[in-house]
């Protein structure tokens, strides 16, 4: 048996991070320029590779700190990428990660400490390796989630208006929706609290301020549901 182990071929194990984030402007993807080769100054995901004494989740928040300060950001495993020159120095297996957070809370820390830069997902740089590969099975994993899951509670403030909720969804589905139905099925979720306060910098009537029902939206999330916006 112990022939069987040394005999066996070994290969390196990477992880992947794939930050989305959400401003007025739209979606977005959060990257780093690359500071060793090969690809040296080229622009890339967060990664580094997985350590003996560590699970694949740990590694990923472990990255993540590393490059960004950011924690306690919840991350999902998408997808393990295989392909025999994906890396050209040694065989490399990636697990990707992907996880959402709110760009008005974090923006300062990452750009002044971090030097990670936030790109529009629809103009974001040509990055190394299969990493542009990643990024497009995330954002279809994330237009999947949309459908069956609510989304909103880790990319808007904590009080947000429904017209910025929709302009969330648009982002991530890349389509114009309609106005009505959006609301109407969004009401039916029974995940929104309308607060008293208004925002009165989008007209002049100010437009009615909502925040997410903690409870009820992670109920949601346990059970798969589809929206058909």
């Amino acid at each position: 048996m112990l022939n069987s182990y040394s005999s066996a071929d070994k290969v390196l194990l990477a992880v992947d991070c794939i930050i989305f984030g959400f401003d007025h402007e739209g979606l977005k993807i959060l990257l780093i320029k690359r500071d060793f080769e090969p690809e040296k100054g080229k622009w890339s995901l967060m990664g580094g590779f997985l350590r003996k004494d560590e699970v694949l989740d740990s590694a990923a928040i472990r990255i993540l700190d590393n490059y960004t300060g950011l924690q306690d950001i919840y991350m999902e495993q998408l997808y393990t990428y295989s392909e025999i020159n994906r890396d050209p120095v040694e065989r490399t297996i990636s697990v990707a990660y992907y996880a959402l957070i709110n760009i008005e809370n974090h923006n300062a820390e990452l750009t002044q400490n971090y030097h990670a830069q936030w790109f529009s997902v629809a103009q974001a740089p040509k990055l190394i390796f299969d990493h542009d590969s990643m990024v497009e099975h995330a954002i279809r994993r994330l237009r999947y989630r949309t459908s069956i899951k609510p989304v909103g509670f880790e990319l808007l403030p904590e009080k947000f208006t429904m017209r910025q909720l929709l302009e969330l969804y648009e982002a991530i589905l890349s389509k114009e929706l309609d106005k009505r139905n959006f609301i109407s099925k969004i009401n039916s979720l029974d995940i929104l609290v309308k607060l008293e306060e208004k925002d009165m910098m989008s007209s002049r009537k100010g437009s009615y301020l909502y925040t997410f029902d903690k409870e009820k939206y992670d109920a949601k999330l346990l059970n798969d549901f589809v929206l058909n916006l």
